[in-house]
């Protein structure tokens, strides 16, 4: 199915690895320029360079630091100057502490609201009369963790649960010409979890790497977490014209894991 964004450009930010990189390659492959971000400059080129190989639209990368307010403000800009224009932004951050309530700092607690929460209202700030004048859209990967509380994750938890909030208040305040809607995945297989599931296995908990992704997948009802690219897909659609009249809503992406009712 033709997405018809073709030749539209967007910028992804934390698309150096994990679901912002799919993201980023799900919209290339739809003939999409993109711009990937990463604080990593050697991670981010040679994700550059993967992507090239096997997508339609323009990849470049821009190393920044989205939890800095010049940072961001070098990224829009560049974004416009290297394309011409902006029709997609997509958020993405990476993951705050795994920790229990006790354990976590205050420096801990403000550094997790500048990167997920503060990255987003700047980048939407930013972005806004670009993505206007084209009709564009806002897509913000998030977490399922804004629908069930996981356990050790109170940063995330409960930071989260503000982007929601901006998601849907944008929905409304940047409304008709800019959509703006969130994913809430669950667990992928990104490198956070082959980490953890590595961690499992040298503290003795798992014997092997597949047996701790099927530890992960217990309660997923489809039997297995979520490939990256499958998160990507859905971001891509959320940004067509197929999505045209979705707005405000936050799509959660877990296999049917979540107990929730809504």
């Amino acid at each position: 199915m033709d997405l018809g964004i073709k030749g539209k450009a967007a910028l992804i930010t934390a698309s150096s690895s994990g679901l912002g990189k799919a993201s980023a390659e799900a919209l290339a492959r739809e003939g999409v320029d993109v711009v990937l971000n990463g604080r990593n400059e050697d991670r981010l080129k040679r994700t550059v360079k993967e992507l090239r190989e096997v997508v339609q639209g323009e990849v470049i990368g821009i190393a920044a630091d989205i939890s800095k307010e010049d940072d961001i403000e070098k990224l829009v800009d560049s974004t416009v100057e290297s394309f011409g224009r902006l029709d997609h932004l997509v958020t993405c951050a990476g993951g705050p502490p795994s920790k229990p309530f006790m354990d976590t700092t205050d420096k801990e607690w403000y550094a997790a609201f500048d990167m997920l929460v503060m990255s987003v209202v700047r980048l939407a700030r930013l972005s806004e009369e670009e993505l206007k004048k084209n009709k564009g859209n806002i897509v913000c990967i998030t977490s399922i963790s804004v629908k069930e509380a996981i356990e050790n994750l109170v940063l995330s938890n409960s930071v989260r649960m503000a982007v929601i909030g901006l998601v849907k208040t944008l929905s409304k305040e940047f409304g008709p010409d800019i959509r703006v809607n969130a994913v809430m995945p669950g667990a992928h297989e990104t490198s956070r979890i082959k980490n953890l599931v590595e961690d499992a296995i040298s503290r003795g908990d798992v014997d092997n790497y597949k047996e701790g992704l099927e530890k992960w997948s217990e309660d997923v009802p489809l039997g297995r977490i979520g490939r990256p690219i499958e998160l990507g897909n859905v971001v891509a659609f959320l940004c067509s014209q197929r999505a045209s009249y979705l707005n405000g809503i936050s799509v959660p992406i877990d296999g049917g894991s979540s107990r929730s009712n809504l």
